[in-house]
């Protein structure tokens, strides 16, 4: 299943989230070298705690911004195995089983769908107010076929379940419903109305510029990327929507000079997430300054990111 970074507010999540684990605690820790991108180091602590439902989550993690997508399956499966009663590890297995469903034969994604709706359900049914878990399973419902349980219908009844708990996730999932079918008057308001009742419009308008991104209407695009970047700097939680600007600006080919500084700014900023992994960010910084003509700093950014994560393909298959 295609994550979508441009919508999310995952970064403010994960404060809330992390104040739940055990202050100072070996897993805390673990868990601010994912959020900090370091990679490496999260797994290497990880290795000498116990292999609770906790831990495997973490893992999990972990190995999913590594795009490891086999061992991150097992490790959440794992995590479900042992405490099965967690929205939040249904989630993320169904996210690690959506991301293998993307890259599989044709009857091993159908198989694999079929997984991830069911995880994704369960998510749901565990803690009806989980927001990322809601967004997904809409996200699910839209995209995948009727045959494995898809269907716009489903999709727009989590919209109405996410009014009572995001509000700006419920327009943005109607936006993508409506994107889907082609409705770009309704998606173009929708995308506006969920930066219009957001608390933190950066991440709207980075998902509206992705919207204009693909009906080609670059200068609107470069606009909304403009009034997310703005939203961005007023908004210390918003960080990881200068990621989400910059990925809009690299998929469209245009305006890297910009994308670079919006990375730059992410890195040097205090909200790196998983979200957004710190590795990956230096990763697309070395293509866009190779790009730019300057190589001795695009291999400087390669070797950030493999500092960070040793086992990320994309970095080490970069030739400079």
């Amino acid at each position: 299943m295609k994550r979508i970074l441009q919508a999310s507010l995952f970064a403010v999540a994960l404060v809330i989230a992390a104040s739940a684990l055990p202050e100072g605690g070996a897993l805390a820790q673990a868990n601010a070298a994912l959020q900090a991108g370091e990679a490496d180091r999260a797994l290497d602590m990880l290795a000498s705690l116990p292999a609770n439902a906790d831990t495997q989550n973490l893992r999990c993690r972990v190995l999913y911004t590594l795009e490891l997508w086999d061992p991150a399956a097992g490790a959440c499966q794992q995590s479900v195995n042992l405490d099965g009663q967690k929205s939040d590890y249904h989630m993320w297995l169904g996210r690690t089983l959506g991301e293998k469903a993307d890259r599989a034969s044709f009857l091993t994604a159908f198989s694999l769908g079929k997984r991830v709706r069911i995880e994704f359900e369960r998510a749901v049914q565990l803690d009806p107010r989980n927001a990322e878990a809601l967004s997904d399973l809409g996200e699910f419902y839209y995209d995948a076929p009727s045959i494995v349980g898809g269907g716009v219908d489903k999709a727009r009844a989590v919209a109405e379940q996410l009014d009572k708990v995001d509000p700006a996730r419920a327009h943005e999932l109607r936006a993508r419903i409506a994107s889907q079918s082609r409705d770009d008057a309704t998606a173009e308001r929708e995308f506006k109305s969920a930066i219009a009742v957001s608390d933190h419009p950066a991440f709207q308008w980075m998902s509206l510029a992705s919207f204009y991104r693909r009906r080609e209407r670059w200068s609107e695009m470069e606009a909304a990327v403009e009034s997310g970047l703005r939203a961005a700097q007023r908004d210390r939680h918003a960080g990881v929507a200068l990621y989400n600007g910059a990925s809009v600006l690299i998929q469209s080919d245009r305006n890297p000079e910009l994308a670079a500084r919006m990375l730059r700014a992410y890195l040097d900023g205090a909200s790196k997430t998983e979200e957004a992994p710190a590795f990956v960010a230096h990763t697309r910084l070395a293509q866009l300054d190779a790009k730019m003509g300057d190589f001795e700093g695009a291999r400087h950014e390669r070797a950030e990111a493999i500092a960070l994560a040793k086992e990320y393909q994309p970095a080490q298959n970069l030739k400079f």
